[in-house]
């Protein structure tokens, strides 16, 4: 039986007990929480012990922490987790700073301790698909890659200012999917972004409203569209043309019935947003990592991958500031 603790009981957390416990050979072994009572209340429904992070860390029976706390925590508790030997899953960003990133990823590999990046969006079975299709050459050579991205509604301003930004908050995401579905790095990254939808956001000092272009070496090219604003829903699609056709994967709807009648077809509306759209996805990603436990494998995103995608994002946010291309460097 693996052993897992949970470093965050918020609803990222709360997504993660419910995905373990579904998990045959795992379980929600500990949970702690800053607040007490998101601990309490999580362990009594896990079955798992209320401790303080400092006690689970200490544990030798706790074989692996799920850091779901606020991102401006990640850097030390992945340097304590992987000092105390512990297997680490770690929500996206690793962190705001790519330099800082640099640091985690040698702790994690001085200790050799398995470290997986949550990028769920790999593990959702529809783009897991696209990407396996593209593997067997089922439309030959990838040239163009276009992802869509847009939330119904923008965050509250007080998470907007602690974020990072969109780039590096929201983007993030389809920076990695676009890693995913190139099958290479990028070379250069070209941004625009406005504030459209609010304008307290482009007070905080941020955008809500952005189109990435992005190359690689080979002259492949992949286009990102960003909003915080979509009247019709979570709106989650991805397209990949190639030399020999093209794939493409749709927005998942809350019902596949459809309704035609004499004032047309109408459909259901879209997963209504991420938790529900990538419930899957979130099952898949820990599925994952403890089998890459119970193997002894590395699991896979890893550090280097949220690193790769944090790079992306600053390069990103470089090329709106100055209105110029940026050269992606990975070193």
């Amino acid at each position: 039986m693996i052993n897992i603790a949970l470093l965050g009981c918020g609803r990222i957390g709360q997504v993660h007990a419910r995905s373990l416990i579904g998990i045959d050979g795992a379980r929600v072994a500990a949970v702690s929480d800053a607040m007490p009572d998101a601990a309490e209340a999580l362990a009594k429904r896990t079955g798992a012990q209320a401790m303080d992070t400092d006690a689970i860390l200490a544990d030798p029976g706790i074989d692996a922490v799920v850091i779901g706390t606020p991102t401006t925590t990640h850097y030390d508790l992945i340097h304590a987790a992987a000092r105390a030997g512990k297997a680490i899953f770690c929500e996206k960003p690793i962190d705001l700073s790519s330099s800082r990133i640099r640091d985690c990823l040698k702790v994690v590999n001085d200790t050799g301790v398995p470290f997986f990046i949550a990028f769920n969006r790999r593990f959702d079975p529809n783009f897991a698909a696209l990407q396996a299709q593209i593997a067997t050459g089922a439309i030959g050579d990838v040239e163009m890659v276009t992802i869509l991205s847009r939330d119904p509604s923008p965050p509250p301003i007080g998470y907007i200012k602690t974020s990072g930004g969109l780039f590096r908050d929201m983007m993030i995401h389809d920076f990695d999917m676009a890693r995913f579905m190139l099958g290479e790095d990028p070379v250069e990254v070209f941004a625009h972004a406005s504030c459209l939808v609010d304008p307290e956001i482009g007070k905080a000092g941020d955008v809500d409203t952005a189109m990435v272009s992005l190359r690689t070496a080979s002259g492949k090219l992949c286009q990102i569209s960003n909003s915080r604003r979509a009247t019709y829903g979570y709106d989650q699609r991805v397209e990949v043309h190639g030399s020999g056709g093209m794939l493409r994967a749709d927005n998942v709807l809350t019902t596949t019935v459809e309704v035609s009648n004499a004032d047309g077809f109408r459909r259901a509306p879209t997963e209504p947003f991420f938790l529900e759209r990538y419930a899957a996805a979130y099952t898949a990603e820990m599925l994952h990592f403890i089998d890459v436990l119970k193997a002894g494998t590395q699991p896979n995103p890893s550090g280097i991958d949220g690193f790769k995608a944090q790079v992306m994002a600053d390069a990103a946010q470089a090329s709106h500031e100055t209105g110029k291309p940026q050269a992606l460097v990975f070193d």
